[in-house]
């Protein structure tokens, strides 16, 4: 492997407050985790403690050579009761953001990712169509101040696995298996980054800031049929697409709805998107409602199926909807020895760089090892190894690879040699 990195392609890195910070035990996530809900019993109150280590994270952070952030603020903490802001917490927020202005990386602000305020929550959340108020009370009250700091911003972190995770499927809080209060939980959510979006704009506009760009964070599957050729196979990999993403992108790029996307005042034709922002992870075989992982194919220390070309693919679906610039603000791989991370990320920074697309961010997920929501702090996605004993932090080896791919520009046949060429674990039968 040998390549180039594309000519204005960035490379950093994303987290979400939730899954670093620590400190807060006034959210959902907390709770679901006092039920006994996470597999290895850890507590997301302690986290990484990067609400205390912030600097340490930084200095660490400015060392690779990363060149853009994308950083969470964790609304809780921020309005831990309805209506009452804590000044001290948004002032942590402004200091956090203006020392990776100052160190030259770039911040892209996520304003909702998974997590919710008790009080919130206890309301019905995004179930509730009247509760789009708070979360643009809160839209405001951040971008108004922090606005002078940040001009990039992630409305809502992947809506549909919230929306799937918690209200279909039942795993993650609120634990309910709806699927009519789970479209109303995407027609929601639609109408509140659409909503979002002109606010975040306005506010930076009224504010003297006209160069303001809003999305929302997509998570996208690769989903193909196990048999290519059976056609029941072809129309569930097709219809599991749309339920689960397609209709919802098309809601929230362009505000045209289908199911299970239903009407809403604010989902009017137009386009809500200034960037598009993708999570992309893997691929899904399918054969019927469901979706699964092929067998032999390569996969990660979750079982997912590691797919590169995916990324191209799904990149190419959201810029045929609406020509873009496209920023891939996730990427990347449960690998708890750190094996293959190094292979995982160039191996899609490859695809990318061959695309001819203009992708021209790439946020590895994530920096540190993090507290990754149902598995606790068992799956390990970070260029950074964390105790979680000490919480010292050691760059691994996937991290110098990073370090490296930053400072040459790309990938050479040397660098490639050194660290990535490894075998990928691959899924067997029964498995």
């Amino acid at each position: 492997m040998n390549f180039q990195l594309k000519p204005g392609l960035l490379l950093g890195a994303a987290s979400s407050a939730t899954q670093i910070e620590g400190g807060v035990q006034n959210n959902n996530w907390y709770a679901w985790y006092r039920q006994g809900r996470i597999k290895d019993g850890s507590d997301p109150s302690i986290a990484t403690d990067h609400y205390a280590r912030w600097r340490e994270d930084l200095e660490l952070m400015g060392g690779m050579g990363i060149q853009c952030c994308r950083i969470g603020v964790e609304w809780s903490r921020i309005e831990p009761e309805d209506g009452v802001f804590d000044d001290a917490a948004i002032a942590h927020y402004r200091e956090e953001l203006q020392a990776l202005v100052d160190r030259g990386i770039r911040p892209l602000l996520t304003l909702h990712h998974f997590s919710n305020p008790l009080w919130l929550e206890e309301k019905g959340a995004f179930a509730k169509r009247d509760n789009i108020t708070y979360f643009l009370r809160f839209v405001r009250k951040m971008v108004e101040s922090v606005g002078d700091l940040v001009s990039e911003y992630i409305t809502i972190n992947e809506p549909n696995v919230y929306a799937y995770k918690g209200y279909f499927e039942g795993a993650w809080p609120p634990g309910r298996r709806n699927l009519l209060e789970a479209s109303r939980v995407m027609t929601n959510l639609a109408a509140a980054h659409i909503e979002a979006y002109g606010l975040i704009r306005k506010t930076r506009l009224q504010m003297g800031y006209p160069d303001t760009k809003v999305s929302f964070a997509n998570h996208l599957r690769a989903f193909a049929p196990k048999n290519p050729a059976d056609p029941v196979h072809r129309f569930w990999a097709s219809r599991t697409e749309q339920l689960f993403q397609g209709s919802l992108t098309r809601a929230m790029c362009t505000g045209r709805t289908a199911f299970p996307i239903g009407r809403h005042p604010s989902i009017v034709p137009g386009q809500y998107c200034d960037f598009h922002a993708i999570n992309y992870y893997s691929r899904s075989t399918v054969s019927a409602l469901s979706d699964g992982t092929a067998e032999g194919c390569p996969v990660n220390g979750l079982g997912w199926e590691i797919y590169p070309q995916g990324i191209v693919e799904m990149a190419q679906k959201v810029y045929s909807l609406l020509p873009r610039p496209i920023y891939i603000t996730e990427n990347g791989t449960c690998d708890n020895d750190d094996r293959f991370r190094a292979r995982y990320i160039a191996e899609h920074l490859q695809a990318i760089c061959e695309s001819g697309l203009p992708i021209v961010r790439y946020y590895h997920w994530c920096f540190c090892d993090n507290w990754e929501w149902l598995e606790g702090n068992s799956a390990r996605f970070g260029l950074v190894h964390v105790d979680y004993g000490t919480q010292a932090r050691t760059v691994k080896a996937s991290g110098e690879f990073y370090r490296q791919v930053i400072a040459q520009g790309g990938v050479s046949e040397e660098l490639y040699s050194r660290f990535c060429d490894v075998p990928y674990p691959t899924r067997g039968e029964g498995a």
